[in-house]
């Protein structure tokens, strides 16, 4: 397979092992990581050896702590709406993979460290594992049609909260929110995560190809339209002056002042 400079991928068994490697940056995701995990995506859903796929955070630091802002910050609204339509692409694959998805988060997961989550079939989470949909107050809006799977999942008040708001939640709230299938021990996280992705790949695979499939048929051309809305919206925000307030004060450390702009 490709060598990557962002991820490592590392088949055993059947299972594909894809993990975010970006230690320095907590695994936040810049353009290239984008691309080189929508390569990887592709080449395990081709590949006939791997019957799944684990998508993790290397170490237990972080598992993706969401999109690199100071490359979005110094990026122009044309460029940032690039890498956003290049992102949506991936998490797009990802949701259509017909192959089982098991995620193993250890460590923050923001932003799109949360909203790629819908789109895996189990999420194994550790106790300290720590999520936020942060969108909101960068003066931004939600994406991966997670404006529209977080209700169906968690319901409308509870996905209200967590996108509005854009405050830090726990493992133990994510479980409940439906967004994570189980909370386990840390040290048995990994182990965990490849146990039940070996047990999907036991399993008869027309069956649980065609299972995935008619459980996502319904929602599939919601989600593909709910994605190109939320990039449209988000490329009219990332060039508004709420957001450029927001990304300026994030990179800054300070508070944001959006007393300006009510």
């Amino acid at each position: 397979m490709t060598d990557f400079q962002y991820i490592t991928v590392e088949a055993t068994a059947g299972i594909a092992t894809i993990a975010v490697n970006r230690p320095d940056k907590l695994n936040a995701l810049n353009a290239a990581t984008i691309d080189e995990l929508d390569t990887a995506f592709r080449a395990v859903s081709d590949d006939p050896a791997v019957l799944g796929v684990i998508v993790t955070g290397s170490g237990t630091k972080a598992f993706v702590a969401g999109a690199d802002i100071g490359e979005l910050s110094a990026m122009g609204p044309l460029d940032g709406i690039a890498v956003s339509r290049r992102g949506q692409a991936a998490f797009r694959f990802l949701e259509t993979m017909r192959k089982p998805v098991v995620a193993a988060v250890g460590g923050p997961a923001i932003g799109v460290g949360t909203t790629m989550l819908l789109h895996f079939d189990l999420i194994f989470a550790a106790p300290g594992a720590r999520f936020q949909l942060p969108f909101v107050p960068l003066g931004l809006l939600p994406e991966a049609a997670s404006s529209l799977l977080l209700p169906m999942v968690a319901g409308y008040q509870r996905a209200a909260e967590l996108l509005l708001l854009g405050q830090p939640f726990t493992a133990d709230k994510a479980l409940a929110a439906g967004i994570v299938t189980e909370i386990v021990p840390e040290a048995e996280l990994l182990e965990y995560a490849r146990t039940a992705a070996l047990a999907l790949a036991a399993l008869p695979p027309a069956s649980v190809r065609m299972t995935k499939e008619l459980m996502k048929r319904a929602l599939a051309p919601a989600v593909r339209e709910r994605m190109q809305e939320e990039l449209g919206l988000f490329g009219e925000r990332l060039k508004s002056p709420e957001a450029k307030e927001a990304l300026s004060a994030f990179m800054q450390k300070r508070k944001p002042d959006f007393s300006r702009f009510s």
